[in-house]
């Protein structure tokens, strides 16, 4: 055996002598300390549900599961609902995700494949503090900014073009969906692109220039190599984003009306989950009505709590597929 080999071998005994009692509590204390931070995440969780559910508890027992679809919110008459409010959550949040997707994905791909290095990384911090900035601003500069740009040029525009159909029927308005599906649009692409680009770049090199060694054009390589690969990825970054979507409130409350109705027009005002819970919570004056908004908030806590695990499974299979390719190229 030569020196070098022998001194590797008593390497891990003298370095086990030189150990202490100190380094040997230090390593108990990492792992207690690990185990206590998931334990009190968990617990967190565990008592935001329970208290979410028991303030529901009253509404819960006097209007059962009728009232996921019930359309009355009178507080005069005790009479509530939440219909009015899951449409308003459902068609904005799925609207916003229709235009954030696409523009997410094409956003990724230009930072993963197109863009020059000079501009690479200032455009993915630029998307990144999109992120950052606080909805309250965004909701003031949407009243500032988009409520009258929609009220003067988008919604006529698309009344003048589309006005047959009944999604872009009637008059006008500064304050109703379209804002509101706007801003959840500006406010999800971030996560959506951040995400995607992540994905994309998992994306295997050998993958990419065998496609364009074989005569496949970047699109044609995007098309059939990329975006097959990082579907299940993509996926699941879509549903992260619908999961932010959906649990927005205040930028929201501030653009969309504050109005319990459905309407086919987006052009009309309306409300969603977190909007009715964040604009009437501190004013209700019974404990039905509290305890209404409470079960508003548990609807909407199932609710983002189904995506994001649905988004955890599909990311999760999809790294494990991925880590099997790279396994079986070794």
């Amino acid at each position: 055996m030569s020196v070098s080999a022998s001194t590797a071998a008593a390497a891990p005994g003298a370095l086990s002598a030189h150990r202490g009692l100190a380094d040997r509590l230090g390593d108990r204390a990492l792992i207690g300390l690990t185990w206590l931070a998931s334990a009190a995440g968990m617990l967190l969780i565990a008592l935001l549900v329970y208290k979410v559910f028991d303030q529901a508890g009253a509404s819960l027992s006097r209007f059962g599961l009728g009232f996921v679809g019930s359309r009355t919110w009178n507080p005069v008459s005790d009479e509530f609902g939440a219909g009015d409010f899951v449409f308003g959550t459902a068609v904005s949040s799925f609207a916003a995700l229709l235009i954030a997707a696409p523009t997410s994905i094409a956003i990724a791909l230009f930072l993963t494949e197109l863009s020059p290095g000079r501009i690479r990384r200032p455009v993915t911090t630029l998307v990144e503090l999109l992120a950052a900035i606080p909805s309250v601003v965004l909701g003031l500069w949407g009243i500032i900014v988009l409520a009258p740009f929609v009220n003067n040029t988008l919604e006529p525009a698309l009344h003048s073009a589309l006005g047959w159909i009944p999604l872009f029927s009637g008059s006008p308005s500064p304050f109703g969906l379209i804002p509101a599906i706007l801003i959840l649009t500006i406010m999800t692409v971030p996560i959506v692109a951040s995400v995607s680009r992540e994905i994309f770049q998992t994306v295997p090199t050998e993958l990419k220039e065998g496609a364009l060694a074989l005569g496949c054009t970047r699109w044609e390589m995007v098309r059939m190599v990329m975006l097959p690969y990082a579907r299940p990825g993509i996926v699941g970054a879509v549903i992260l984003g619908l999961g932010r979507a959906l649990g927005e409130a205040i930028a929201v409350t501030m653009v969309i009306g504050d109005t319990a109705s459905i309407h086919a027009s987006l052009f009309a005002p309306a409300d969603t989950l977190a909007s009715r819970v964040a604009s009437e919570y501190q004013s209700a004056t019974t404990p039905l009505q509290i305890s209404s908004l409470a079960y508003l908030a548990a609807i909407l806590l199932v609710l983002a709590l189904l995506a994001n695990a649905l988004a955890r499974l599909i990311v999760g299979r999809s790294t494990r597929r991925l880590g099997a390719s790279a396994g079986g190229r070794r």
